[in-house]
Order: C-alpha cells, then sequence, then structure tokens
C-alpha cells in the first residue's frame, strides 16, 4: 500500500526537520524541490536538488539543532498538502546579529506542500519570522 502524500509529509517533517536525518532528504524529495513563496526565507524563489535542500536545512537547523514542528491540522487535496504548524526550539548557535542565547523561541505558520509522483515537490509558507526575532532581541 502506498503512503498518502499528508503521511509522506509527516514522515519527512518528523525525520528531517525534527530529528535532523538529513541522509533521509532523498527518499522524499521529487528532483526539484521548488521554493515558490517563503518571505523572508534566503532560498525564496530557488529550486533546490536533494543536496541543495540537505544544506538549506543543515544551516536553518543549526542555531536551533533541538527543534521541533508540531502539526496542528493537515489537509490533503491532490497533490498538495497543507499544514498549520507550531515551532519551538532553543537558540544555541549565532544568527547574524544575535549570538546564541539560550532562548527558547516559538512560532507558528502554514505551509502548503506540492507533490508529484508521491514525492515532495516544492512548498508556499508563511511564517512568524518577525516574532521569532523579536524573541531574540527581547533581554
Amino acid at each position: 500500500m502506498t503512503a498518502s502524500n499528508s503521511e509522506t509529509l509527516r514522515r519527512f517533517i518528523d525525520a528531517v526537520w525534527n530529528k535532523g536525518e538529513l541522509d533521509a532528504i532523498e527518499g522524499f524529495l521529487a528532483p526539484a524541490y521548488a521554493i515558490r513563496h517563503d518571505p523572508g526565507d534566503p532560498w525564496d524563489g530557488k529550486t533546490l536538488d536533494a543536496a541543495g535542500l540537505r544544506e538549506r536545512i543543515r544551516i536553518s537547523r543549526a542555531p536551533f539543532p533541538d527543534q521541533r514542528f508540531t502539526i496542528l491540522n493537515c489537509f490533503e487535496d491532490g497533490d498538495q498538502v497543507a499544514i498549520f504548524w507550531t515551532w519551538e526550539a532553543t537558540h544555541q548557535g549565532d544568527i547574524p546579529g544575535f549570538p546564541a542565547s539560550g532562548k527558547s523561541i516559538a512560532m507558528s505558520g502554514a505551509t502548503i506542500y506540492s507533490f508529484e509522483d508521491g514525492k515532495i515537490a516544492g512548498h508556499w509558507q508563511v511564517a512568524d519570522r518577525l516574532g521569532v526575532m523579536q524573541q531574540l532581541a527581547q533581554r
């Protein structure tokens, strides 16, 4: 039995984003991964291969190695899966302008993932990155 796209996405979020199992990326991805809309993300508008996405996730996780996404809602429609999520992490590594602080940080967002032949092919996302920066700036 083939996994649904939403099941595949849940496994991807848990293994790759939450646990940092970057070598697992190839098993989840289509040949090209398009970041269609992700304001504030340096990769916004880019199309990546597995190595490029692995590097993006490595860099994104570095300051927050204990990060955890919690999927609040998940909706599947054809080749798209929408999730509403929360994210929590401890600021353990430097970000330009924000040296590691040990602060607990949280944000929320929504992401629509697209799939091709059961593989993740990209996303469109809105996330509260400003809220993260405000939390980091608090003394």
